[in-house]
């Protein structure tokens, strides 16, 4: 809750991330709230006051994936929002002629992009999503400490920094600082 409201805040990329990682962990629990509140919320060092409104934000987010049928897998309609708007804002700034920048990052990142969606068989997926995607997976490979390639490397640098440059560009649009 704390860090996910930091990380909105500051990088909407990073914040998606991590609240697919919730999704994840609520999964792992079965969604039991008193696990999570013994496992996870337990372990931060926060007033009473906080830890109610942690433990309640938890409670949100399982009410919110059992009431949208996530249970099993997908993410709540809320992440979906962002997902879409920021592939609205990806689709604007390759025909915007101010943002020739990210044009540029998109197109060295395109061979990773299609390699990876060909691998994972996503046909119906957003640019954006696939990019996340490909993001959150090695994210996992390295929780699991499990070792990566170079080309897998290669290719999250990529992806990593053309999502680095739309989370800049949708904070400054988030803050009317935005060339249209």
């Amino acid at each position: 809750m704390i860090i996910s409201r930091q990380k909105k805040e500051s990088n909407i990329i990073e914040y998606l991330l991590y609240m697919w990682q919730i999704e994840d962990i609520i999964r792992a629990y079965k969604f039991d709230i008193n696990l999570i509140e013994t496992n996870i919320i337990s372990s931060f060092q926060l007033s009473e006051v906080e830890k109610k409104e942690m433990y309640n934000w938890y409670e949100g987010i399982i009410e919110t994936m059992k009431l949208e049928e996530v249970t099993e897998k997908g993410h709540f309609q809320a992440l979906k929002n962002i997902i879409f708007d920021l592939n609205d804002l990806h689709l604007f700034l390759l025909q915007s002629s101010f943002h020739t920048d990210y044009r540029k990052v998109y197109e060295s990142t395109v061979p990773y992009i299609v390699e990876y969606q060909l691998k994972s068989n996503n046909k119906d997926k957003t640019i954006v999503e696939i990019c996340l995607e490909a993001m959150y997976g090695v994210l996992l490979i390295k929780l699991q400490k499990k070792e990566i390639t170079i080309q897998t490397e290669q290719a999250v640098k990529k992806i990593g920094a053309m999502l680095a440059l739309i989370a800049k560009k949708y904070f400054k649009r988030e803050n009317d600082d935005f060339n249209f």
